[in-house]
């Protein structure tokens, strides 16, 4: 086990409650092998190590970030605060002189023993309420000594671990990594393999076959399934949701994820509009959501949404 190994994250979310059981800690890994139209954490698809937000509504044009920037990419244009995103380097120096706040860097380089050691002055709320870690993103696994340090270093404190993963790569790939993992959140996108290859640009077989196998080897999965209207709210996909969940009793279920806007905003906040493909849909209403949950308990499927 090496303590000092270093990894690349956006964000340590304290007081998680949507990524596994009890109050959680999420740590959002940076890099991602997929390219979701709807991705909700675009500042996590590219591996670089920082990302440059900037909230025009924050900017005070105070000008400090024009003379700190070393590529002239800040300029006004009809009154408003602009950034040439094609220029941009995110070396975050326009930030460091951002009095108001409205230029952040997002995403560092830290160590495993450092995650660790921030995410354990929440260990109380994990005993008190069945919590623990999430490793998220991104797609955790394109950092597997990462992964499998922060892992290992949290089973010897005995903090419960969940690791939310896309599962498109080779099984052999959570050697050394499974055997500390208490919950899998995987990532269920699409059904067929041309509507998985349309959402997320990538193949399907990889997921099929690790959720067989995480169900033949024992562990503890939750299928998670993102629904965006328009795109994969078809009833052959609820019809495979479900099926999935019949085909692995073992599994604790499935869970459907309605779209929400999120990543569209973020998209421009941290200037990625040409550097990922992305789309706006519509955000489902409660009654769609509902139709949603009884068509697949319908099929036969095991769900653990209340609604």
């Amino acid at each position: 086990m090496d303590k000092s190994i270093l990894g690349r994250i956006s964000d340590i979310q304290h007081f998680s409650i949507h990524d596994g059981p009890g109050i959680r800690s999420s740590v959002f890994l940076k890099g991602c092998n997929l390219r979701c139209l709807w991705c909700h954490n675009p500042e996590n698809i590219l591996s670089r190590g920082q990302e440059l937000s900037f909230v025009p509504s924050r900017c005070i044009f105070c000008g400090y970030c024009f003379r700190a920037c070393p590529n002239g990419c800040h300029s006004i244009v009809n009154n408003e605060h602009k950034i040439d995103w094609d220029k941009c380097t995110r070396c975050g120096r326009c930030a460091t002189e951002c009095y108001s706040k409205a230029l952040t860097v997002v995403g560092r380089t830290i160590s495993a023993q450092e995650v660790v050691d921030e995410i354990s002055r929440d260990e109380i709320f994990y005993e008190t309420s069945g919590g623990g870690i999430t490793l998220s993103g991104g797609e955790p696994m394109l950092q597997p000594e990462f992964v499998k340090n922060i892992l290992a270093l949290c089973k010897q404190r005995g903090i419960h671990t969940a690791l939310e993963t896309c599962a498109v790569y080779d099984y052999g790939k959570l050697d050394g990594i499974r055997e500390n993992v208490d919950l899998f959140l995987v990532d269920y996108k699409a059904t067929g393999a041309q509507a998985y290859k349309e959402c997320t640009g990538a193949d399907n077989h990889f997921v099929l076959e690790n959720l067989q196998k995480l169900h033949d080897d024992g562990f503890n999965v939750l299928i998670r399934c993102p629904i965006i209207p328009g795109k994969n709210d078809t009833p052959e996909h609820f019809k495979k949701i479900a099926e999935l969940t019949r085909t692995y009793p073992n599994f604790i279920g499935a869970e459907l994820l309605p779209y929400h806007r999120l990543g569209v905003s973020k998209i421009d906040r941290f200037g990625l509009d040409n550097q990922l493909p992305h789309r706006e849909f519509v955000t489902p209403d409660k009654d769609t959501v509902r139709r949603w949950v009884d068509t697949v308990r319908r099929y036969g499927g095991r769900l653990v949404n209340e609604d």
